[in-house]
């Protein structure tokens, strides 16, 4: 009987000994990384003369930033101005002011270095070296660019530019503009309805913009995209409702909140729909539609690409995907920015409104643009205002 305990004794405690090992090295890598990690980080960084606000337990700075964000956003602007970095980004503004010109916070336990002097940026940007590396995506930011061409690193980003290239090089653009003539015109023609009253030119420019991309880059109309735009635009208000919450990676899995799951189901719905249009893509080749193999737009390079016999030159289907994700969102979020700025800005200062105008009319008459006038290199003066458009704005003038 004693031979038959002793076994018996050794499968108890053996187990016990063994989780209670397992839970205390994940203890270990917990504090870690939530404590200890962003004492070095601190120490380092402020030997080499960059402060911040201290790293609070967990948290970090965020519960400091949501109070200023919500301190701005809860009240409207007093004037209308193109200073709005300390209304947009309260928290980095005030750290400007107190630590310097660089400085590190912390978004959670991840520490967060803002660099915004010039020669440093231009370091940074240039990164011969492959000294900074990109921001790699996770969660919510991975289901809407994936591995795309905007978070691609190495070799893999070398072979999605030279693909984006080939889609959008001169003569291609050229060949794009009637396409973006014609989704303007049709804005324009829209706001005759309009005079007097007041309209949303964001979501106006979004549209307008979601057309030329869907027309010049993925040869489908508005309507055949609408679906995907508003899926990853919803997929992109989930990121920034969850950018400042933080929630432990086991947690998470094992208690998925309805955002993840409705993120799960947006990330499934594009896939499905992007596979979608590379299959007519492909159905349209079959049945001799096409012209020059699977088009000359970038969804017909990304096609191409997937069925090159090259193992160097081919790319996959969630390298498809993601590319399109990518050119979908990031392509018309930034343009659709950049025009109701611009137009805000024109709307405050309706001198340079008069000014562009005059110019325009001047150059064009009452002619239609075309690509081959370099008419858009002339436009000295709606380029100064795009350009006052894009400017950073001073933390101090």
């Amino acid at each position: 009987m004693g031979v038959v305990e002793i076994p018996q004794l050794l499968l108890v405690t053996f187990p016990v000994g063994f989780v209670g090992l397992y839970l205390l090295l994940i203890l270990i890598k917990f504090l870690h990384k939530v404590w200890w990690n962003p004492i070095q980080v601190t120490k380092i960084l402020s030997s080499q003369g960059i402060k911040g606000p201290p790293y609070k337990f967990l948290h970090g700075n965020t519960k400091e930033i949501f109070t200023k964000l919500h301190g701005t956003r809860s009240k409207p602007m007093k004037d209308l101005s193109h200073q709005i970095f300390p209304y947009i980004q309260p928290f980095q503004h005030s750290c400007i002011k107190d630590y310097g010109r660089n400085f590190l916070c912390w978004i959670g336990s991840k520490p967060q270095l803002f660099i915004t002097e010039v020669e440093l940026v231009k370091e940074i940007l240039n990164n011969k070296d492959g000294a900074y590396p990109k921001w790699k995506a996770e969660g919510y930011g991975k289901k809407l660019l994936g591995d795309g061409l905007v978070t691609a690193e190495g070799n893999k980003w070398v072979r999605q530019r030279k693909l984006a290239n080939h889609a959008f090089h001169a003569e291609s653009l050229k060949g794009m503009v009637p396409a973006m003539i014609a989704s303007v015109e049709i804005m324009v023609e829209k706001w005759k309805a309009y005079q007097g009253k007041e309209i949303e030119v964001f979501d106006e420019f979004r549209i307008m913009t979601s057309e030329v991309i869907s027309r010049t880059a993925f040869g489908s109309s508005y309507v055949e995209g609408k679906n995907i735009f508003e899926m990853l635009v919803k997929l992109g208000s989930l990121i920034s409702a969850n950018f400042l919450k933080i929630r432990l990676p086991v947690i998470r899995k094992l208690m998925p909140t309805e955002e993840d799951t409705e993120s799960d189901r947006l990330e499934r719905e594009i896939r499905k729909s992007i596979i979608g249009l590379i299959k007519t893509r492909e159905e349209k080749v079959k049945r001799g539609e096409l012209e020059g193999g699977y088009g000359n737009d970038y969804l017909g390079v990304l096609v191409k690409a997937f069925h090159e016999s090259d193992d160097h030159k081919k790319i996959s289907v969630d390298d498809m995907v993601d590319e399109c994700k990518t050119f979908y969102f990031a392509g018309h979020e930034t343009t659709t920015s950049l025009l109701t700025w611009t137009c805000l800005l024109l709307a405050i200062h309706t001198e340079w409104q008069d000014k562009a105008r005059k110019e325009v009319f001047e150059l064009l008459g009452e002619n239609k643009i075309t690509a081959d006038d370099n008419f858009l290199g002339k436009l000295k003066i709606m380029n100064m205002i795009i350009n006052e458009t894009l400017r950073a704005t001073a933390v101090d003038d």
